[in-house]
């Protein structure tokens, strides 16, 4: 039998959520909301090193909120590799930009996206909106 610390239990209880944006500040604030809602969150600020961090965590990702327009592999392009590999599929993942074209919430439906959020967005907001998703 393993006995795990107090802390190592409440980390495990908390969903762990992955923010990919390419702007610091929103990347920085975002995470705050989500540490003062009680996830364990991760962050990263472009498409290639998200990859890398759903490949080597995608069993403890509840949720991932991803920025579409980013240099190099955008959001887009990371939706279509979780989305069509079988480890990954079931993450949930949420798109946010500052694009709220029809078009554009069409071609992240098409790729997998399970919900989307524009941006600008409240602390409230986003906690409102992950709460639902996550319960």
């Amino acid at each position: 039998m393993i006995n795990m610390s107090e802390e190592e239990k409440s980390a495990q209880a908390k969903p762990t959520v992955l923010v990919v944006d390419d702007e610091p500040d929103i990347l920085n604030l975002t995470k705050k909301f989500l540490d003062l809602g009680n996830y364990n969150t991760l962050t990263c600020s472009n498409g290639k090193e998200a990859i890398k961090i759903i490949s080597e965590h995608h069993k403890s990702i509840d949720l991932v909120l991803l920025d579409i327009m980013m240099p190099g592999i955008d959001g887009y392009g990371v939706l279509e590799q979780i989305k069509t590999n079988d480890e990954y599929k079931d993450i949930i993942v949420v798109l946010f930009t500052v694009k709220s074209f029809n078009e554009d919430i069409q071609k992240g439906k098409r790729l997998g996206a399970d919900f989307y959020i524009t941006k600008p967005f409240s602390g409230r907001e986003l906690l409102k909106k992950v709460n639902e998703i996550l319960t």
